[in-house]
């Protein structure tokens, strides 16, 4: 197996602003080094047994980088662990993404109602992998590699709302024109198409598009969020009002759920939406 060079290695910088992420990584990396001195093992060596390069074992040890999951499998084989080694991916998957991202995910994964007004993109819970990354990379400045594949993962383990027992009630509009836009070339253009569809078929998900030649509407000012749960509370965010602030207070949730209700009264209802999309992917 080859040793990965420093500008390749397969994990992530930890966030300093991240307190939790840091005590958690700080306790696997000791943990880690900890075992790798009771087998013994200097870290050129364990270095070289599991594939990878002395500075990320270095790193990871000291606390100062993300482990990937494939990173702890073969130090558990190395160490001869017994899968207590592996089984620190369940911690480390908790703080591998951004903060702000797992706040979010967390409440989506409580969420009983999501109902999302999208302007200018697809929505991160309907995009594909290479949809997301195709926007991430596009961004300027650039981020790095490595940045990139952690978004398009942090985005990507938000879909797991989809699999929830029992289901949410989602709910999706979206603009005719970030529809019309083939991020990421042709094939990917048509994946992401099939991925609406997909998702628009889901008997818990209603997706409406807006159609571009419709009257002004309230989304004119950004993005619409509304999230509601178990207990009766709600949160929701616009971009336009509010200074774009996550708010729960009922009087400015009633202004979110009177524009969020208002767009969805402009768009196409669900049915005719996917055969709208339909119509789009034959034209790729």
């Amino acid at each position: 197996m080859s040793v990965e060079c420093e500008s390749d290695e397969p994990g992530w910088e930890v966030d300093p602003d991240d307190d939790w992420g840091v005590a958690v990584i700080a306790t696997v990396g000791r943990q880690l080094r900890l075992r790798r001195e009771a087998a013994g093992m200097r870290v050129a060596e364990f270095a070289v047994a599991v594939g990878y390069g002395e500075d990320l074992v270095y790193k990871i040890e000291s606390g100062k980088r993300i482990p990937r999951p494939e990173y702890l499998d073969r130090a558990d084989e190395v160490l001869n662990a017994g899968g207590l080694v592996s089984a620190m991916k369940e911690d480390v998957a908790k703080v591998r993404y951004p903060k702000r991202v797992r706040a979010l995910a967390q409440m989506e994964a409580q969420a009983v109602e999501i109902g999302v007004y999208e302007c200018n993109s697809i929505h991160g819970l309907l995009q594909t992998p290479d949809h997301a990354r195709a926007l991430i990379e596009a961004a300027q400045p650039p981020y790095s590699p490595d940045d990139v594949e952690r978004m398009v993962a942090a985005r990507l383990v938000r879909h797991s709302v989809f699999e929830r027992d029992p289901a949410p009630s989602l709910h999706f509009v979206l603009e005719e024109a970030p529809l019309r836009r083939p991020v990421g070339g042709t094939l990917v253009w048509r994946q992401q198409l099939e991925r609406l569809l997909q998702a628009g078929q889901l008997w818990n998900v209603r997706l409406q598009v807006m159609p571009i030649n419709t009257d002004a509407h309230p989304g004119v000012d950004g993005k619409i969020e509304l999230l509601k749960f178990p207990d009766g509370t709600a949160v929701g965010r616009a971009d336009g009002l509010f200074n774009g602030r996550p708010v729960s207070d009922p009087k400015q949730l009633r202004i979110l759920e009177l524009q969020y209700g208002t767009i969805r009264a402009h768009a196409l209802p669900p049915r005719e939406s996917l055969t709208f999309i339909e119509k789009l992917l034959g034209e790729t």
